[in-house]
């Protein structure tokens, strides 16, 4: 079980470590640098910057942040159609023989030198449903979810906002539209339904169970239990509500999810000022409202995609909020402990 909690901020990466039972700040890491993404593998970090007028940067760790070395970010090759740029670097995953980065706008890159170089997925950049993409909540749209299938490597789930579900199983060289079940409350009715503008948040994936997929939407809570044949919409009990960012499933758990809820489309804060994390261990069948050591309402944080983790064994989470809180949970969400109120806006979490 991981004891050093990472989360990106607006103004660096801050270090939480667990000692003698009890979590404390370690270190604050890239000091005012904007952390757009977090990624973990042994003793290697990958930290990703969004620079604004700079640009993405990309610093890599290969000791667990003792040092670190400025890498190359990804970046779209000369002659790209539509001459792009990419604005940020928005989920890593792999490791140094692979490593994985979904952008914005929606592209995947690939390093196969621990993240000194990278190449555009062309396949996926040519797809002929891209135009429909679009932002949501950017400019343009973005991949915010790549998911390695542990049986094979070659099988990678992409998460697109809003562009809908990807697979490929032959490592990039094709794709597949996967979004079935999927509706979109933000399209005109004889629109809803179409797999190429759906919105999913975030991905997660049962690592024991590949074949069980979760996603919070941008208007539902949804499950697919077929390995993306049909993603089934799940229900919370009202008032509980059904839009938010965060989701991550348990590892060896195919049953069990968490999602933090928020309020739908330009208010985007908890609903009604109540914030809590809502827990299904019955498969979507039922939820739990955990937030026991959260704020009372009216508490306004907000969780980004990236904004909550778990541990490889599913008893703690991490989670982050865009209003500088950083919360710890040792009992898979039934309790929770405030670790600081006092940090920049926090954008990402991964335990390490």
């Amino acid at each position: 079980m991981s004891d050093t909690l990472l989360a990106g901020s607006r103004k660096g990466l801050f270090v939480f470590r667990r000692h003698a039972g009890s979590w404390q700040m370690a270190t604050h890491l890239l000091v005012g640098k904007p952390v757009s993404a977090i990624h973990v593998d042994g003793n290697n970090w990958w930290v990703a910057l969004n620079e604004g007028h700079f640009g993405p940067k990309l610093h890599g760790s290969s000791d667990r942040g003792q040092t670190w070395t400025e890498l190359t970010p990804p970046a779209f090759p000369a002659g790209t159609d539509g001459e792009p740029s990419v604005e940020q670097v928005w989920t890593m995953t792999g490791n140094a023989r692979e490593l994985w980065a979904g952008c914005i706008p929606a592209g995947l890159f690939r390093s196969v030198d621990a993240g000194r170089s990278w190449s555009l997925n062309q396949p996926l950049w040519d797809q002929p449903a891209r135009p429909k993409w679009f932002g949501g909540g950017y400019d343009s749209a973005g991949i915010h979810s790549v998911l390695i299938d542990p049986r094979d490597s070659q099988t990678i789930v992409l998460g697109i906002s809003c562009g809908g579900v990807w697979r490929t199983d032959d490592g990039g060289e094709t794709w597949d539209q996967h979004s079935t079940g999927m509706w979109a409350a933000y399209m005109p009715p004889d629109q809803q339904q179409n797999p190429d503008i759906q919105d999913p948040h975030r991905i997660a994936q049962c690592r024991a169970r590949p074949d069980i997929f979760w996603s919070q939407h941008h208007n539902g809570q949804f499950v697919s239990r077929d390995s993306l044949g049909h993603w089934e919409e799940i229900w919370p009990q009202e008032p509980l509500s059904n839009f938010g960012f965060a989701v991550v499933a348990h590892p060896s758990d195919p049953l069990t999810a968490w999602f933090v809820p928020a309020e739908a489309d330009e208010r985007r804060i908890p609903l009604e000022g109540d914030f809590y994390v809502l827990r299904t261990r019955d498969g979507g069948s039922s939820f739990e409202k955990l937030n026991k050591g959260l704020p009372s309402p009216p508490a306004y944080h907000l969780v980004y995609r990236h904004g909550m983790c778990v541990s490889e064994d599913g008893t703690r989470l991490g989670m982050v909020s865009t209003t500088g809180s950083a919360w710890i949970s040792e009992n898979s969400g039934d309790e929770w402990k405030r670790l600081s109120a006092e940090l920049p806006p926090l954008y990402c979490v991964t335990f390490a």
